[in-house]
């Protein structure tokens, strides 16, 4: 057991208070902080303490040992911690995107070493060869979209800007729809979401629009990412895909071809070790719309959300991979409860006090993660109630 440091990404779109109150750090600058990474992703690997002020990447203890660090399961599966585990504070909504499986990941990286595009290229694609399947856990109510709704053909007919646009899917479907409006020329784009903005900004500053509504997002779109009367076009995407709102200890799992988007609140997240990301709007980083058609899945979408069911105080959420599986656990105050995997894991606890005893000991007050050996037996005896979170890899 080794006590682990994750690390803090400052994008833009984190809020201001709630990382720097779980990580009692003072945030008098004001700037965001985004994520909270716990993993041996290169982008920012965790921080393992070894005693007596010494220390190392979690990536560095693994590759000292990795049949004690990882097991001979993980070993010839992955060669490495397979999965990132994250918590992270969504203020402004994220851009609209799609992941591809793992087959198309190594086509679409080897398609672009040929052609000699940098990884660090702004145009580049496939940062790596793996999929990026992940889960989420809502630590508040947490807002987000997720696939294709089941009434894109009502929308079409209720919303008046889209009226015209019903042809393309009654001929092509969702993904002639999704095709034809993507790929629309600017200039028609900021005319006829223009319209519809002059429609819905007024609302939303009035406070007359709700959060189960596109217009409530489309309008914070506006507000927050166009300028100058230059419309992105992910705004479309909001009035095709279903709006999710998860309450706390709610999860739901988002695979390959599933077009998502984070819109507003705090989560714990757990995903395979990618970046490989390709998006189709509310952003202005890279779009490359034939290559998301080509992995984007164009089938309507039934969320399956995961509600939180405490079985013994255990909680599990299912994942639809081998490459993690994720747990929650809740000890009372004066509980004991031993941790022990047959892979690698990391426990993630928010807040709370307890003694740990494994391999070392410590004493943890509020939030604590720490790195556990494969088949090690870690005790912790709560001192006050906590939720522990634990990933791990299902060998």
């Amino acid at each position: 057991m080794y006590r682990l440091q994750g690390r803090i990404q400052h994008y833009s779109w984190g809020g201001k208070t709630f990382l720097p109150g779980l990580l009692n750090q003072l945030n008098t600058d004001g700037n965001p902080f985004a994520e909270y990474w716990l993993g041996v992703h290169p982008g920012g690997p965790g921080l393992v303490h070894l005693g007596n002020g010494s220390s190392t990447t979690l990536l560095n203890l693994i590759g000292s040992d990795k049949f004690k660090h990882l097991g001979s399961d993980t070993i010839r599966a992955f060669n490495e911690l397979p999965f990132l585990l994250k918590i992270l504070d969504v203020k402004d909504m994220l851009s609209i995107q799609v992941h591809p499986t793992k087959a198309m990941a190594k086509l679409g990286y080897e398609a672009e070493e040929q052609k000699g595009i940098s990884l660090s290229a702004p145009n580049r694609n496939y940062k790596d060869q793996n999929h990026k399947p992940e889960i989420m856990i809502a630590l508040s109510d947490f807002w987000l979209l997720h696939g294709f709704s089941a009434d894109i053909e009502e929308r079409l007919n209720r919303f008046s800007f889209l009226n015209a646009f019903l042809p393309q899917f009654q001929s092509g479907g969702i993904k002639g729809l999704f095709e034809f409006l993507l790929s629309m020329p600017q200039e028609k784009v900021n005319e006829i979401i223009g319209v519809q903005a002059k429609q819905i900004v007024p609302l939303y500053h009035a406070g007359q629009l709700e959060k189960d509504s596109p217009d409530f997002w489309a309008a914070r779109a506006i507000l927050n990412i166009c300028n100058d009367g230059q419309y992105d076009k992910g705004i479309f995407s909001i009035y095709l895909m279903n709006i999710l709102k998860l309450k706390t200890g709610d999860g739901i799992f988002q695979g390959a071809g599933i077009l998502h988007a984070y819109l507003e609140g705090q989560n714990i997240e757990l995903m395979a070790n990618s970046d490989n990301v390709l998006r189709a709007g509310l952003t202005n980083k890279h779009i490359d719309i034939p290559e998301l058609l080509d992995q984007t899945v164009f089938v309507i979408t039934n969320p399956v959300i995961i509600q939180e069911k405490l079985n013994s105080n255990f909680c599990d959420y299912p994942c639809d991979t081998s490459d993690f599986q994720i747990q929650k656990m809740i000890i009372r105050a004066g509980e004991e409860k031993v941790l022990s995997y047959k892979g690698p894991a990391i426990a993630l606890v928010l807040t709370g006090e307890a003694d740990w005893v494994g391999a070392t000991k410590f004493h943890s007050a509020g939030l604590e993660s720490v790195f556990i050996d494969p088949m090690e037996e870690v005790l912790i005896k709560a001192k006050t109630t906590i939720e522990v979170f634990i990933a791990t890899v299902p060998v």
